[in-house]
């Protein structure tokens, strides 16, 4: 049955039940002000069957149609055993009660139904395509948990090993992923991304340290694949923790020079070579034909350092001067990497209609956010450049004031 018939029919029931219990006592003889006893033992069967037909539904033992046609029958037949036995009516009381029992069947259907409309939600009961349903950590861990089984029952799935290891990390079990990247390095052939992967699980696994046997590891994916931009970024950072700075640097310096200048990574291995203490060109060549951009250094001014925290964000764009305050081109990093050199490029752009090569002039704006929001709000602090033509090399934007 379909949600939207077993709603209403379950509303049925529910309305009906309730007019037979308000309406009994409006609608029997008077009798005396004090109720039988024998009448407050039936309600409280009643009541108890009620409760016992909620539970079972609960637990599944009867489905809700089985519930809504139980309800009714036990409605009905306590109704009757609560009817009272002949009496004198007392004069004066049975027409009242009989027409406040005709108001209350005509206006309780209605108010429910104002009730659901105001305060309900309509719309669900509307057949619709059932949403994807969350899943919350203990599914994904009992997930994970069967694939495990699975692979224990069927150890040459190569591809499930490998969906094992990614699993284990996202949970946090870095151990645990270690062995299933082993077990998937095995059966697969050779990878240098899942050779990567492998490491970088077994790095965590040791206290995030890339020494010993995770740089082994990389090893083996560089000899695969030398342009590996997440190898070579580990082997660097590697070697910088087993204290090589000259080898950290030649890795970093190949790295930088297969990634696209408008890339992230671009700009992180940029800042991480310039604490390794290698000075680099402005920005990277041009390629032939190439739109102009602009490139230079955002730095922050001394006497702000201490209103700074390192997991601040930085949000670097040029915008028009004379136009939208929407940047042309923007890009963020962490605070922690100010000093920063930075190109921003058409790569860069918001909208395709909106670019630097497009504009006659830009100035160039730096702002530091706490909060990592873009917009900005009191107490940023923030610089900006000169006006400029795109194109600009060598610009300094000097972070020095705060936001009213």
């Amino acid at each position: 049955m379909s949600s939207s018939p077993l709603f209403w029919i379950l509303a049925l029931a529910v309305v009906g039940s309730t007019l037979v219990l308000l309406l009994l006592p409006l609608l029997r003889q008077r009798r005396t002000e004090t109720a039988p006893a024998d009448e407050d033992a039936t309600t409280a069967v009643f009541r108890d069957h009620k409760r016992q037909l909620d539970a079972e539904r609960a637990s599944g033992a009867i489905t809700d149609a089985e519930h809504a046609a139980a309800l009714a029958e036990l409605t009905q037949r306590f109704g009757a055993e609560l009817e009272p036995a002949p009496v004198p009516a007392r004069r004066g009381g049975s027409r009242g009660g009989i027409v406040a029992a005709l108001v209350l069947v005509a206006l309780l259907p209605v108010a429910a139904g104002i009730l659901y409309v105001g305060l309900g939600n309509p719309a669900a009961v509307v057949p619709q395509a059932a949403p994807a349903a969350a899943v919350d950590g203990a599914e994904i861990e009992t997930m994970v948990a069967e694939l495990a089984a699975r692979l224990k029952a069927h150890p040459e799935d190569g591809e499930g090993w490998m969906m094992l290891g990614r699993a284990y990390r996202i949970t946090g079990h870095p151990k645990e992923a270690t062995a299933a990247y082993a077990e998937a390095v095995k059966r697969l052939p050779p990878s240098a991304s899942l050779l990567v992967d492998w490491a970088e699980a077994m790095a965590q696994a040791q206290g995030r340290s890339l020494i010993g046997e995770p740089t082994q590891i990389l090893e083996r994916a560089l000899a695969l694949e030398p342009t590996s931009a997440k190898a070579l970024a580990l082997a660097g950072a590697a070697a910088m923790e087993r204290g090589d700075r000259a080898q950290a640097i030649t890795l970093w310096t190949k790295l930088r020079s297969v990634l696209p200048a408008g890339s992230p990574q671009f700009a992180q291995i940029e800042a991480a070579l310039a604490r390794a203490g290698v000075t680099l060109p402005d920005a990277a060549p041009s390629a032939p034909g190439a739109a102009p951009g602009v490139s230079g250094r955002v730095e922050l001014d001394p006497k702000l350092a201490g209103n700074v925290a390192p997991t601040d964000t930085v949000f670097i764009f040029a915008r028009d001067p004379d136009g939208p305050r929407a940047p042309l081109a923007a890009l963020k990093i962490p605070a922690r990497d100010l000093p920063y050199r930075f190109e921003l490029t058409d790569a860069m752009a918001m909208t395709p209609n909106a670019t630097l090569s497009r504009a006659g002039k830009i100035v160039v704006e730096a702002r530091v956010s706490r909060s990592g929001d873009a917009k900005a709000v009191a107490g940023d602090l923030a610089g900006s450049s000169a006006t400029l033509a795109p194109g600009a090399r060598d610009v300094v934007v000097r972070i020095d004031r705060v936001l009213p």
